[in-house]
């Protein structure tokens, strides 16, 4: 299978159609998945263990007895880190501490303000107990346990309870030893949409918790917007997705492999690279032929190009700027030598890499700030996952008399013009 490049100029006629058709991903609603979801989810609510046990044996590529093989218990904790080199964990440590520093600087704290003996304020609380989802099947994403985790250790979350449908614990020594050094409570080997079910109604032994936050297939998905309303969610996820914008300057090899680095996560995945030179976007195509055939994904990263990818030319850096605004991606790397002025008129994006030595990667695993980003142009209206995720505010209140009897006047103004004969007379009553 080759690549069929997909290649538009701003300058056509015909951009903007073949621009809005791409750029679209079919989000119709799998019926047969969704109605799985529903009937797990009640079975799960409705007969809790028993049920639970069934699913993970007949979903999650392994078996279990009984519901107490669901813990992965402190020995086998223990045992995990006896499978992973120590510069792994080396490793694993340094990239935990540029995570939490980055997220210390996210934290917020309550405060008050008082004008007249009136106290006007917000008393900012940790959310109790978090499920954190992470994916398993052929590989381990200790990475999804770091970015999930140390925001809500930040935010200070009593109860942190991590599902993952773990077959062995050396296949998945290094998500375990991650949790462990991250400070999750408990880690069950469960996954899918009963996993999710669990987390969010409990079962006589999985505890119930108040937000569930990590990625999953399309079961998961399903489950997360199904279970929204009785316990928060990090966010619907779409396909991962890349923007670059690149120049003569750059090295049109490096552009090829960070394209690719947001194409081998799926066949949906979406590849976009934006220059306003058309011999950059054919040096970058001419790379993408040479390093193809070494990428052991390769297959994948052809189909992601294929189904989604876009190669466009532009005239000028406000059409490049207005670009990026309209797709709103999940990541946009500006390698560019004048990254710093495109910089200025960028409003919608998930993370912004600048220069030609930030790649999309080290966001990925280290370089400090979430990888959990908005996807699907949501970056016009959302943000990362971070601290504040994982704690709520409470309005704080406290009138004085004084204060009351100006308040009183202007809510008895406004309920009356409601007709809530009830709020005016509450009003009128701290009024006198």
């Amino acid at each position: 299978m080759k690549i069929k490049y997909f290649t538009l100029d701003t300058s056509k006629k015909d951009f903007e159609k073949k621009f809005k058709n791409r750029i679209r991903i079919n989000s119709s609603t799998n019926k047969k998945a969704q109605d799985l979801v529903d009937t797990i989810i009640s079975n799960i609510r409705s007969k809790g263990d028993p049920s639970l046990v069934n699913y993970v044996n007949k979903f999650d590529g392994y078996k279990i007895k009984n519901i107490k093989d669901i813990l992965i218990t402190s020995k086998q904790i223990k045992q995990a880190y006896s499978y992973i080199d120590k510069s792994q964990i080396t490793n694993l440590k340094k990239s935990i501490s540029r995570i939490r520093k980055f997220a210390k600087q996210q934290k917020t704290i309550s405060w008050s303000d008082k004008h007249e003996g009136t106290i006007l304020g917000e008393k900012v609380t940790p959310i109790n107990s978090v499920g954190v989802y992470v994916p398993a099947g052929k590989a381990s994403y200790p990475s999804t346990v770091l970015m999930n985790v140390i925001p809500a250790k930040v935010a200070g979350v009593k109860n942190i309870i991590m599902s993952c449908p773990i077959n062995s614990v050396e296949e998945h020594a290094l998500a375990i030893i991650a949790a462990d050094l991250c400070g999750v409570d408990k880690i069950y080997r469960m996954g899918g949409a009963h996993a999710v079910s669990a987390l969010a109604y409990g079962t006589k032994t999985i505890e119930s918790v108040d937000k569930i936050v990590g990625p999953g297939n399309i079961y998961v998905t399903l489950a997360k917007k199904t279970v929204f309303g009785d316990v928060g969610i990090d966010n619907i996820a779409g396909p991962s997705e890349v923007v670059v914008v690149a120049d003569k300057t750059n090295n049109p090899d490096w552009v090829a492999m960070d394209l690719f680095s947001q194409a081998e996560h799926d066949e949906l995945a979406q590849p976009i690279l934006i220059s306003s030179s058309i011999q950059v976007l054919k040096n970058v195509q001419d790379s993408i032929e040479k390093l193809l055939p070494s990428m052991l994904r390769k297959n994948i990263i052809t189909k992601s190009f294929n189904n989604r990818g876009m190669f466009i030319k532009t005239k000028s850096d406000k059409e490049i700027s207005n670009l990026i605004n309209s797709i709103a991606p999940e990541h946009l790397e500006i390698m560019c030598k004048n990254h710093k002025s495109l910089l200025k008129n960028i409003n919608n994006a998930g993370a912004i890499f600048l220069g030609e030595y930030s790649p999309e990667v080290f966001g990925d695993y280290c370089a400090g700030p979430n990888h959990v980003l908005p996807t699907s142009g949501s970056a016009k209206f959302s943000s990362p996952l971070g601290v504040e995720d994982f704690q709520k505010r409470s309005s704080i209140i406290n009138v004085s008399k004084k204060t009351a009897a100006h308040l009183s006047k202007i809510s008895i103004s406004i309920a009356l013009a409601e007709g809530l004969q009830a709020h005016a007379l509450s009003a009128k009553y701290r009024g006198k």
